[in-house]
């Protein structure tokens, strides 16, 4: 860490070599998305370069003050892509690419005859006023659903359960049931 601080690269390649695997890990354990953790190990190791100074050997050894260091960055990561709705936006693609070839996704128009046969005020109406209200707020207003629980006073389990139960009554007021349920998804 003292060569580092001097400016010799080799040190820092060293440390890179020795150290880029377990930091690597522990974004990705925190981030749980392959890129946004390699991004990050680029991050900890550029910055490291520049707060080796901050390092004291007395208190910690290297690699725990590394691995801190990645584990802090990670966390205020993960905040940064949850207020962006990165996570939502990378499930909902995830599923719309497994269930494209879902025979009921085919684009043969049958499903824009479906929904032009439903009035769908009738269907978003039969939903109770909770699973209107979360998924109003979720998809439209594009809130987290820790956002909604605490706008709307409840647990995330129980805003998580009102999402859930909503998109599953659509899905089968919508599809009669020909779509996969949403954990087959």
């Amino acid at each position: 860490m003292a060569e580092v601080c001097l400016g010799s690269r080799e040190a820092l390649a060293i440390l890179f070599r020795r150290y880029a695997r377990p930091v690597r890990g522990v974004a990705l354990r925190v981030l749980r998305d392959a890129s946004e953790a390699d991004d990050l190990v680029q991050d900890i190791f550029l910055l490291l370069h520049r707060l080796c100074k901050t390092f004291d050997g007395s208190r910690a050894s290297a690699q725990f003050w590394i691995l801190q260091l990645a584990y802090r960055r990670a966390i205020s990561r993960r905040r940064y892509l949850n207020a962006r709705h990165f996570y939502t936006q990378v499930e909902l693609a995830e599923q719309s690419i497994e269930g494209a070839d879902h025979p009921a996704l085919q684009s043969d128009g049958s499903i824009d005859r479906r929904l032009a046969e439903l009035d769908l005020d009738k269907v978003f109406a039969s939903l109770s006023a909770d699973q209107q209200r979360t998924l109003r707020l979720h998809f439209i207003e594009g809130y987290t659903l820790d956002e909604i629980a605490k706008m709307l006073g409840q647990t995330k389990g129980n805003v998580r359960h009102h999402s859930f139960r909503g998109l599953e009554r659509l899905r089968k007021q919508i599809f009669g049931g020909k779509l996969p349920s949403a954990s087959a998804v």
